[in-house]
């Protein structure tokens, strides 16, 4: 018997309407685990060389994690995974909700969608049985009518909807996948791969049961966690502290670990919202399209989004599957529409601080649009920023913009422009596809104001302020994603204390050593890298990684789920093998690793003249070879050696 898993992907062809199940080789979950790791795995030996990410021959993925619907906490996560239109490499995209546990209880593992079907479909599953169904009743709505609708239709057995909106049915290349009203796999532009296949949504519900090795140490483990969780944090924090507690570490001439706990704390009482004022006082969030420092966003004009007042909206919290922390909530606004997931830290610095923003109104209004439209928030606001500069530099003028005064932090014009987007009309619709191809239309004297790694708009967190961030937006084989590995990441998950040949952090360091360059800060990048691909193939929260691998104890749980006895060492290795397949597969689709080099601007190139950041210019070249050589990829240019992928069991590209 197989543990863990379900044993079997499915397969659905939107061109013939074929559809077939296979069995997963107990090798595949030996080497890859499930989730991210499954789907690299099937898109690598699957996806043609050189394929459209929006035509037939092109893979669209939905994989649970390994530890989902196991008993374990925090495993709630799904992935999208797809060749990605927006970068024309490797694609993923994680979200949280219901949908991962769902997939499961459907009977499989991954759901696999490729062809294109000539009308609107959706799909629909049901204990394994698959029904393709006409969507030209849903298509052109909203993702939240839209999943209001199936949901209607499949009332009896509380189907699972993953959706997309009108963002994604217009092929906008940041565009996502929407879940549960407001959870949303937002990055990669995999919402463009689902409406190039005509794809409206994924309808799942089932009964199965994902079979366990040991039930009893399972529950162990994941019992061990509940004190950490209810532990007070010494000092009873309130908005008005973060911003100061964000000053006090700007000035600090030294950098110190920060443990878990502060940020369980902080997730606990606001979410990830805690972090915006924190971190625009620190100097880790970026301003004004990249350009700006705290000068431009001061603590009087950014009280307005103080935490405190978004929680004053919170009409209950939202837990995802199998989490104890609720991290998440609903929220009522004041607007058109009454609910709204309550946006996370990246969607309000960037509808805030990168756009010169601090309505807060206007951000619970545009994130509630964004969501129903499908369109990831942080490519959004990072394609209006770059758009406000050109403004401002004369790139562009009023008879481009058809007459709008694109002015930094004016609602009004910025709200037209989001509609616009979301339409792929007016001005606006050159926004559609994000920062990159705006560029392209704006011509070269814009390229200087583009801030995008390989495509993609970077995350809201700020390289020139933690060196690690740029390994990670630029040597990863999906560029600009989530930053989980920078060294404050390294510090909090503590797999050292797992994984002895790992260094061990100090915990104060003067800041300036963290530009420097050297093999160790490459090593605790590449197994911060291993780890995240570990927790992704695994299905585990990436909010909850942040508490340490002693305290969530992915390693024990993987154990005890399959019965195994690999060592942290062996499900590194596990990251490892994930993080090499997924670099041969950009190789196998003929993309230079080189090209996703983040903007300069994002380097301290040239610095900034003030502000926290001032005179901070990084060596991301540098940093960037220093991490590929750990891989055992070449470090000129981030070709995995051959002898490498035969060492991991994957076929030569």
């Amino acid at each position: 018997m197989s543990f863990g898993n379900m044993g079997t992907i499915l397969f659905i062809n939107l061109t013939n309407k074929k559809v077939w199940s296979e069995t997963v080789e107990q090798h595949v979950y030996d080497n890859y685990l499930s989730g991210l790791g499954l789907g690299a795995y099937v898109l690598y030996n699957r996806v043609p060389k050189k394929a459209d990410p929006l035509g037939p021959e092109n893979i669209l993925g939905f994989v649970s994690g390994f530890l989902t619907a196991t008993g374990t906490l925090f495993t709630g996560q799904w992935m999208v995974v797809s060749k990605s239109p927006l970068t024309g490499g490797f694609g993923d995209a994680i979200c949280g909700g219901k949908f991962s546990k769902a997939i499961k209880r459907s009977g499989y593992d991954g759901i696999f969608i490729l062809g294109q079907s000539d009308h609107p479909v959706y799909i629909d599953i049901n204990d394994g049985n698959v029904d393709i169904r006409d969507a030209g009743h849903i298509w052109g709505r909203d993702s939240v009518e839209s999943e209001n609708l199936l949901r209607k239709l499949t009332q009896e057995r509380k189907a699972h909807v993953a959706v997309i909106g009108q963002a994604g049915e217009n092929l906008s290349l940041i565009s996502g996948i929407c879940h549960d009203y407001g959870r949303m796999a937002s990055r990669s532009g995999l919402g463009a791969v689902m409406g190039s296949k005509k794809l409206k949504a994924l309808v799942i519900s089932g009964t199965k049961t994902t079979s366990v090795n040991d039930k009893e140490e399972i529950k162990k483990l994941s019992q061990s966690v509940i004190p950490f969780m209810k532990k007070k944090y010494p000092i009873n924090l309130n908005g008005n502290m973060l911003p100061y507690i964000g000053r006090f570490i700007r000035y600090l001439p030294f950098q110190y670990s920060i443990d878990g706990a502060f940020f369980k704390a902080g997730l606990k009482k606001w979410g990830t919202l805690f972090q915006t004022q924190l971190y625009l006082e620190s100097g880790e969030a970026p301003i004004k399209n990249w350009k700006g420092t705290i000068e431009n966003f001061n603590l009087v004009y950014s009280s307005t989004l103080n935490a405190d007042r978004f929680i004053e909206r919170q009409i209950k919290p939202y837990y995802c599957s199998s989490c104890p922390l609720g991290c998440g909530g609903i929220c009522s606004t004041k607007g058109k529409y009454q609910r709204t997931q309550k946006p996370e830290y990246g969607t309000v610095n960037a509808l805030g601080a990168l756009i010169l923003n601090n309505d807060l109104e206007k951000i619970f209004h545009w994130n509630e649009l964004l969501i129903r439209a499908g369109m990831d928030a942080i490519s959004a606001g990072a394609t209006i920023a770059f758009a406000l500069e050109c403004f401002e530099k004369g790139i562009i003028s009023l008879e481009d913009t058809d007459g709008l005064n694109l002015q930094w932090g004016e609602p009004s014009v910025i709200e037209i422009l989001i509609e616009q987007m979301i339409n792929r009309e007016g001005f606006g619709g050159l926004l559609t596809d994000g920062v990159c191809e705006a560029s392209k239309q704006f011509g070269l004297s814009s390229h200087p104001f583009a801030i995008h790694a390989g495509g993609q708009e970077l995350p809201m967190h700020d390289p020139r302020n933690e060196p690690g961030y740029a390994i990670h937006y630029s040597a990863e084989p999906n560029p600009g994603q989530c930053p989980m590995g920078f060294q404050g990441a390294y510090e909090r998950y503590g797999l050292w204390q797992k994984i002895q040949t790992l260094p061990k952090p100090r915990s104060v360091y003067r800041k300036h050593e963290k530009y420097n360059v050297d093999k160790e800060k490459a090593i605790c990048a590449a197994a911060c890298s291993d780890y995240m691909n570990l927790i992704k193939a695994s299905g585990v929260c990436l909010n909850s990684i942040n508490f340490g691998c002693s305290i969530i104890p992915v390693f024990q749980w993987l154990n005890a789920v399959t019965g195994w006895q690999k060592t942290p060492e062996n499900y590194m290795h596990i990251g490892r093998r994930i993080q090499h397949i997924k670099q041969a597969f950009n190789i196998r689709q003929d993309i230079a690793p080189r090209q996703f080099i983040m903007h300069s601007r994002a380097s301290g190139r040239p610095p900034q003249t003030k502000g926290t950041n001032a005179g901070r210019t990084l060596h991301t070249e540098a940093l960037m070879k220093a991490y590929w050589t750990v891989y055992g990829w070449d470090p000129e240019t981030g070709i995995p050696e051959t002898s490498v992928l035969k060492a991991f069991g994957i076929d030569a590209v």
